[in-house]
């Protein structure tokens, strides 16, 4: 039976190969640290190649060439860019698509608190996609969904991971002039094994149901540094690198493999427009620097600029140059914790409140030889 990897690393967890299947001989299944990995039905698969053909890490693409443009955003409407986690670049986007009665695909919560990307119609619903969530989605059905709709001649708007943007554009096989392509600027998805464990940790802390998280909180406007979550009607908030699921993300201990081998971690990408958030702004142009965020948007497409000239009026907005806007995830992928092993060998024997602690000792240790090292 065919594997699509040999290497975790070689799989990043698009799901394109999933829904490129008319077989139904492909479906994810969770490994051992809570990622979704693609597994082969060997009775059904007529070993076609579609599968192969759609992964972003097994096609090399070439990158768009041309002249990219560089831009800090922020909505002028305070409710709006209140609401998101940066700027507000994403929902203007949405705005423009809903304008022209599309629709919009963007990660959500499930019911039951996982992440999914889903499909929206109106902006009723737009505020179940605005947020950042620091959990990779399952795209399950979505690739599917996006061809229906433009076919349909509708206008989508698709806002993902650089991978499952890329994974989208070869699922396509051929552009379309009404479909836009955003994708963010990447520090690397976690595992929603470990993000559903840390759910029923929560819950059963405070004896209730979850149906909200917020990763980028901004009411201490503290540039979104501030996490809050509501369980049966009660909300808790705190700092972001005080929650404990958040300081296993920042300190790179349940990161999906591939994310630390990421080509998408550079300028040069296939859609049409980055955005995520302008880290640096402080220094760029200290005087907007309000703590309320400001977005990164990169146009890479003529479709871009053309977006671009029909909603920058919504926007305050500067033009920088490319050495301005450069941050750490358009250079480099993020680099593993050295303990990443012992900490996802311990997440399979330890309770969920032993890895927790565990973790404390472990970061604790990686402060400790920061310190040593200075």
């Amino acid at each position: 039976m065919k594997n699509l990897y040999v290497k975790k690393k070689e799989c990043c967890g698009c799901g394109a190969c999933v829904d490129v299947c008319r077989k139904d001989a492909v479906r994810m299944v969770i490994d051992r640290e809570g990622f979704r990995y693609p597994k082969i039905d060997g009775g059904l698969c007529v070993d076609c190649g579609r599968c192969e053909d759609v992964c972003p890490i097994k096609k090399q693409s070439p990158k768009k060439e041309g002249s990219r443009q560089y831009f800090a955003v922020q909505a002028k409407d305070e409710n709006v860019r209140y609401a998101s986690s940066s700027g507000g670049m994403f929902p203007i986007l949405a705005e423009y698509v809903f304008r022209q009665q599309g629709v919009v695909f963007g990660a959500a919560y499930d019911k039951n608190m996982r992440v999914v990307h889903r499909e929206i119609r109106s902006r009723e619903e737009l505020d179940s996609v605005k947020r950042t969530k620091y959990v990779q989605s399952s795209m399950k059905g979505t690739y599917r969904k996006i061809e229906t709709r433009l076919k349909e001649e509708q206008w989508v708007l698709f806002c993902g991971t650089p991978c499952q943007a890329e994974g989208l554009r070869l699922y396509l096989k051929q552009p379309y002039p009404r479909l836009i392509l955003a994708d963010l600027v990447c520090y690397g998805v976690p595992s929603p094994g470990i993000w559903g464990d840390y759910v029923k940790h929560l819950e059963e802390k405070h004896g209730g149901k979850m149906t909200d998280f917020s990763f980028r909180d901004k009411r201490m406007r503290d540039s979104g540094h501030t996490c809050a979550y509501a369980i049966d009607g009660q909300e808790y908030f705190g700092s972001l690198y005080a929650d404990e699921y958040c300081r296993m993300y920042f300190t790179n201990h349940i990161l999906r493999p591939s994310c630390h081998d990421c080509k998408f971690c550079t300028v040069e990408r296939n859609s049409d427009i980055t955005i995520g958030d302008f880290w640096g702004i402080e220094k760029v142009k200290p005087e907007i620097d309000d703590g309320m965020g400001t977005s990164l948007v990169i146009l890479h497409t003529e479709k871009a600029r053309d977006i671009w000239e029909a909603v920058r009026d919504e926007v305050s907005w500067f033009a920088c140059e490319e050495r301005d806007a450069l941050q750490p995830r358009l250079t480099d992928p993020t680099e593993a914790a050295k303990s990443r092993g012992l900490f996802m060998t311990s997440y399979r024997m330890l309770s969920f409140s032993q890895l927790l602690r565990l973790h404390k000792v472990l970061a604790l240790g990686r402060a400790l030889l920061k310190k040593l090292k200075k």
